[in-house]
């Protein structure tokens, strides 16, 4: 194994912390969904769990994949000898229990809501390969998001925050179908992406339209648009993952659309967009994916 110095930029990487405004936009849109929204120093403490969790899962992913990416992706870390896998799923497990010990305080629903995020992290990057339904495992993922940071605020569970977790479970099983293939760099079939409408349907049918919410739906369509015609037209290699960067970082115009939807102030929403702006940014320095 190459013996490379391990640096800040190969635990960035590993983390694909490009992607981590997304799921600080997730906080916001549960805590909006609630109906009661959080003070900001407790948003803030649910984003750092938060933070621990996703940046875990994805430490997770590196070490699970191992011997998939020696194969298929040798410049990932842990193949081209960066790190080992040993240390990388050590740093993730512990991520994952940190993320559990903050979000204690907050009662029994967050507490649960944060082991069953847990356990559903461990059980995607166990059985992602070749599983036809990782796709839904990850959706639930983000979802428990939502319900974690929902459960924070309230001690039960209002219909828009069900609602809220079925839009957010619909975008990210469709951009995870989408990631499935990447390292194939094309799609076999396009018509399961027909699921990224469902959250317009969502917010439209089950919430009271206001311009701002409208305009919020405008951008994520706009930028799923974008994302799906680079999986159709596949021009130039690595087309598709892209593609699903795109999609991954459309998570936070969702979030934006959550948070108007249920009557967040301007500002708010306003967050989330930069928030998306943010990881567009970001993803051109460290990949998200």
């Amino acid at each position: 194994m190459n013996t490379q110095r391990t640096g800040l930029a190969t635990y960035l990487k590993i983390g694909r912390v490009s992607n981590l405004p997304t799921v600080w936009t997730n906080v916001l849109a549960g805590a909006f969904l609630s109906g009661h929204a959080a003070d900001v120093s407790t948003l803030l403490w649910v984003m750092l769990a938060i933070t621990l969790f996703y940046t875990g899962g994805m430490y997770l992913n590196d070490a699970f994949d191992a011997d998939i990416d020696a194969r298929e992706r040798p410049n990932r870390p842990i193949p081209s000898g960066q790190i080992s896998a040993k240390a990388v799923s050590a740093l993730g497990c512990a991520m994952l229990m940190g993320g559990i010990v903050i979000i204690a305080p907050y009662g029994t629903l967050a507490v649960q809501a944060g082991a069953a995020l847990s356990l559903a992290i461990l059980l995607y990057n166990a059985w992602h390969k070749g599983n036809v339904f990782s796709p839904v495992i990850m959706g639930t993922c983000r979802a428990l998001v939502y319900a974690l940071a929902a459960w924070v605020c309230v001690p039960h569970t209002p219909d828009t925050l069900l609602w809220g977790m079925l839009a957010v479970f619909a975008h990210i099983a469709g951009l995870t179908y989408a990631a499935k293939q990447e390292s194939l760099d094309r799609i076999e079939r396009l018509w399961p992406l027909l699921i990224l409408v469902l959250p317009f349907a969502i917010f439209v049918v089950n919430f009271v339209v206001n311009p701002l919410a409208l305009l919020t739906l405008l951008l994520l369509a706009v930028a799923n648009i974008l994302a799906v015609r680079l999986l159709a037209l596949r021009r130039q290699g690595g087309d598709v993952p892209r593609a699903v960067a795109q999609l991954i970082a459309a998570c936070a115009l969702l979030d934006a659309a959550a948070v108007a939807f249920s009557g967040g102030a301007w500002p708010w929403v306003v967050a989330c967009v930069l928030a998306y702006l943010a990881c567009r940014l970001f993803q051109k320095f460290i990949p998200g994916t």
